[in-house]
């Protein structure tokens, strides 16, 4: 009774999509969530006041909008009640003296709000194009792939020797990847434009002056004009919610509430695991864990031997910054000076790109940001039916917060022993919707409820955030790309061949995109086809 082809551990969107590809292919799949439902951080509740539908953690999905899970799945999601709002104007920014500036998903809108922000700044943005384009395709095609595949290994090496010369020069691809996002926006004459476009690296778990940062400045930017910034109509949990049905329907099996302790390995191979009340499950082909490389290899295998280099890089494994998400309910749509916000997706307010990394400067230091600068997204833009008629909701996204605070850098919040008490809480939510007043007159009059989610809700409600990382281990430079999850598993394959990772910690990292859930499908039905 209690034997499936493949066991998973976790149902966050990642892991649901593989359930989707193996049981729409016959395989028996059991899906053990610790919540009591599935979907990780896609969860939709009235946290504020009752007809008021906030996204608790993830929002807008516009990575998985563009990706192959989507594009096989799209009329069996549509089926079971999942539709997409989006917008022309995923994004832009406000700034504290007044100046904004929108984000077009056409090269020849965004051209245009280029120019008017400074006359040269329309050709700066071509020849940040122009230079990324030649790579465009392939490094596309590398979110769909584990990279220490042979597939993956030779677009790599595409990317980082020029074969018209043998292989032994280097394409102008190669340094972009240690660049900064400052450097990259550094040509644009506008302070706006700069800030618009630098900001979005933070959202990608680097920082604007982080080696390694500098390519993911055209990378969002194609990614934002291709995708735009959708959201599943009724709150973004509407994409587990089809997902979950779609497994079911298929056959799979989910249980909730149910938190395993152990994965149980015999003669070199995963055969099951055990749960926190003793049960057990057993896996006739595989296991796959949705967790950090610390969990797995330090708790669900800490009975099993493994190399002593990965238990020890497992150990090492690190945690970035948290995140501080203030939800409010408003009696009133937010009355942006600037009349076109009322259909961005999600803008940064900002005093620019000085400031926005001098607070997370103040944040890596462990102190609360003296000027925070973070995005906003009002969901009732593109969907009413999230809050009661005339009403809207705001999210308030403060990223590069830390877990635990050691001060305040304005030295006015007492922040104790860094714990996130309600009045802790309560001051810094003060602070950040004060910024925002600066940016929207009727903020924050118009506010009629807030419910606040701190780093300490985040670590509570999901381990892979470990102390609060919304992104599930930092994304720095030296634990990205192949050393994702660990060095000595560039890979979604463990040691143990027939244990697979997804989710966050692996390649192609976190945010709703569906990537490493689709690369582990389409390697277990490779393997099944091989046995």
């Amino acid at each position: 009774m209690n034997k499936y082809d493949v066991i998973m551990i976790g149902s966050g969107h990642n892991a649901l999509i593989t359930a989707a590809y193996l049981t729409r292919a016959g395989r028996s799949v059991l899906m053990l969530e610790k919540n009591d439902r599935p979907g990780g951080f896609l969860r939709t509740e009235e946290l504020t006041l009752p007809g008021f539908k906030h996204d608790v953690y993830a929002a807008a999905h516009p990575l998985f909008l563009t990706g192959p899970a989507y594009a096989d799945f799209k009329k069996e999601l549509e089926a079971r009640s999942l539709h997409y709002v989006n917008t022309d104007l995923p994004t832009g920014v406000s700034m504290e003296n007044g100046d904004t500036a929108v984000f077009a998903r056409s090269v020849e809108e965004l051209t245009v709000e280029a120019e008017r922000l400074a006359p040269s700044d329309g050709a700066v943005l071509g020849r940040m194009f122009e230079a990324f384009a030649p790579y465009a395709s392939d490094v596309f095609e590398l979110f769909n792939l584990d990279l220490s595949s042979q597939q993956a290994t030779e677009i790599i090496h595409r990317l980082l020797y020029d074969k018209r010369v043998g292989g032994k020069s280097i394409p102008t691809f190669t340094p972009s990847l240690f660049s900064t996002a400052r450097n990259v926006v550094s040509d644009f004459q506008s302070p706006v434009m700069r800030a618009m476009l630098a900001s979005w690296v933070t959202h990608l778990g680097r920082t604007p002056d982080e080696i390694g940062s500098g390519i993911w400045v055209p990378l969002t930017a194609m990614a934002l004009m291709g995708g735009g910034m959708p959201i599943p109509a009724g709150g973004s949990e509407q994409l587990a919610q089809a997902l979950t049905r779609l497994v079911q329907d298929q056959g799979g099996k989910i249980l909730t509430g149910t938190m395993v302790k152990k994965i149980i390995v015999k003669h070199g191979k995963a055969v099951g695991v055990r749960t926190a009340d003793g049960e057990e499950y057993h896996a006739k082909h595989a296991v796959v864990a949705s967790t950090g490389p610390d969990q797995l290899f330090l708790s669900l295998l800490a009975d099993t031997e493994v190399s002593p280099d990965i238990r020890s890089e497992a150990k090492g494994f690190r945690y970035g910054r948290g995140c501080v998400q203030i939800h409010l309910a408003l009696s009133e749509a937010p009355k942006w000076p600037d009349g076109r916000f009322h259909r961005v997706g999600q803008p940064h307010l900002t005093d620019g790109l000085d400031g926005f990394t001098q607070a997370i400067a103040q944040g890596m230091a462990g102190l609360l940001p003296a000027k925070p600068t973070f995005t906003v997204d009002c969901s009732t833009n593109l969907d009413p039916s999230r809050a009661p008629a005339g009403k809207a909701i705001m999210r308030l996204q403060v990223l590069e917060v830390p877990c635990r605070p050691r001060g305040d850098a304005a030295g006015l919040i007492d922040v104790g022993d860094g714990t996130w008490t309600p009045n802790l809480t309560e001051r810094f939510t003060e602070r950040v919707i004060a910024v925002v007043g600066k940016h929207i007159p009727n903020i924050p009059d118009a506010i009629i409820g807030k419910s606040v989610v701190t780093p300490d809700t985040i670590a509570r409600f999901n381990p892979n955030s470990g102390p609060g990382d919304p992104y599930g281990g930092s994304h720095d430079f030296a634990q990205s790309y192949l050393f994702r999850p660990l060095p000595s598993q560039p890979s979604h394959r463990t040691a143990i061949p027939n244990l697979f990772m997804l989710g966050a910690a692996t390649w192609p990292g976190h945010g709703i995109n569906g990537g490493s859930g689709y690369i582990v499908a389409q390697q277990l039905l490779a393997q099944d086809m091989h046995e």
